[in-house]
């Protein structure tokens, strides 16, 4: 009784809701499908917040393992911190589970530090930290209750056109250079695989159409970079190997 007292403790309400508890392992109804979905979308989220502390760090290592951020996008960092920016701000305001405001705050803290870094290793060091201040200062106020709610479902809702845009103007800076420069293809397909488990977790954990298709745009978006990374793999490897000769 004390370990089943226990385990209700761990998994109640944190991973399951009582009454699927009961369900899945008290009566061992493991095909109940609307518990079953709670706890993958549970466990999802879990695993989703726990691969944003790091999903970026692998590019932040690697521009500040090359002193370069060469082949990255600082437009594409822009837009795609709008977005990372909307999506945090508006699960605040409508008061989301923990899950996506959580991810959101690590992804816009790495994303902060790639832009960061960008404009530091381009010579431009003085606009990077105005940068910084620009961004946090207008966050504050994002978050702040001066600002409507109208506004904050605005930001969201330019969250797609603003994901399709950093994406394109990223696959477009491939593609000119003919190769992927200083992209980390682990943080690529962690935020690839990301988007795609961020589907399921925002129409079961939300309920809102907008969160759910703006990772369906986000998982095709960081499906063409993923794809361009492959097929530039030899060329972006070889760029690297000529800067270390």
């Amino acid at each position: 009784m004390a370990a089943e007292a226990l385990l209700r403790g761990l998994l109640v309400p944190h991973l399951l809701p009582e009454r699927c508890y009961d369900e899945l392992l008290l009566r061992f109804n493991l095909l109940h499908v609307p518990c079953l979905k709670i706890l993958i979308s549970k466990c999802l989220g879990i695993a989703i917040v726990a691969g944003s502390l790091m999903v970026k760090l692998p590019q932040v290592f690697k521009i500040l393992k090359a002193k370069s951020a060469e082949g990255l996008s600082f437009n594409s960092i822009l837009l795609e911190l709008l977005a990372i920016t909307g999506t945090m701000v508006y699960s605040v305001a409508n008061s989301f589970p923990f899950s996506p405001h959580t991810k959101a705050l690590f992804l816009m803290l790495q994303t902060v530090a790639i832009g960061f870094l960008a404009q530091h290793f381009g010579g431009r060091t003085a606009q990077g930290i105005s940068f910084l201040v620009l961004y946090f200062a207008l966050l504050a106020l994002l978050l702040s209750p001066l600002v409507p709610q109208a506004v904050v479902t605005l930001l969201q809702a330019t969250n797609m056109p603003a994901i399709i845009i950093s994406r394109v103007l990223q696959a477009a800076t491939n593609y000119h250079n003919g190769h992927t420069g200083q992209l980390s293809a682990i943080t690529i397909f962690l935020l690839f695989a990301g988007s795609l488990a961020r589907i399921f977790t925002s129409v079961q954990e939300t309920g809102d159409p907008l969160m759910a298709v703006t990772y369906v745009v986000s998982s095709v978006c960081n499906g063409v970079i993923a794809g361009q990374l492959l097929y530039y793999w030899d060329m972006s490897a070889g760029v690297e190997a000529r800067k270390k000769q």
